[in-house]
C-alpha cells in the first residue's frame, strides 16, 4: 500500500542551555552551515534540513540511561570510521558515556547539552 505523505520534515528542535554552542557543536560534525545565532536561538542547516537549538531557562539535560522514564528521541549519525568520528566528537565536546549498548556495533555519545546520539559505521554497497 503507497500512501502520500502528509507533511515532510523541515527542522528538528533540540532543547539547550547555550543555543550557539549547540549549533557550532553539530555545524561541525555534520559539515552543515550555521545560518542563525543569538542568546536565545541558533540554526544549522545542511540541504532541505534544519536542526535548531533554543534556550530554556533551567534546561536538564536527559540522563543516559534514564531507567526513571521513556526513552526520548536521539539522533542516528553514519560514519565512516567508528572510531575516528567518536575521537572528533569528542575533541568538538561529545562525551563518552560508561552505559554503550551496542557494543562494538556503534557508539552513544552525549552532545554538550547531554543529549544523547548514536554513531554507527556506514553500511558498505552491495
Amino acid at each position: 500500500m503507497t500512501t502520500s505523505p502528509v507533511a515532510s520534515m523541515s527542522m528538528l528542535n533540540l532543547d539547550c542551555h547555550d543555543p550557539g554552542a549547540m549549533a557550532a557543536f553539530y555545524a561541525a560534525i555534520l559539515g552543515w552551515e550555521v545560518t542563525y545565532s543569538d542568546e536565545e536561538y541558533a540554526m544549522i542547516t545542511g540541504g532541505q534540513t534544519s536542526i535548531g537549538f533554543g534556550r530554556v531557562a533551567g534546561f536538564t539535560p536527559p540522563d543516559w540511561p534514564d531507567t526513571a522514564a521513556a526513552k526520548r528521541y536521539h539522533l542516528d549519525l553514519q560514519v565512516d570510521d567508528l572510531s575516528r568520528a567518536e575521537t572528533a566528537c569528542c575533541e568538538l565536546g561529545a562525551n563518552v558515556p560508561d552505559f554503550q549498548p551496542g557494543g562494538n556495533r556503534w557508539r552513544v555519545l552525549t552532545d554538550p547539552a547531554g543529549h544523547p546520539f548514536c554513531l554507527s559505521p556506514k553500511k558498505a554497497a552491495s
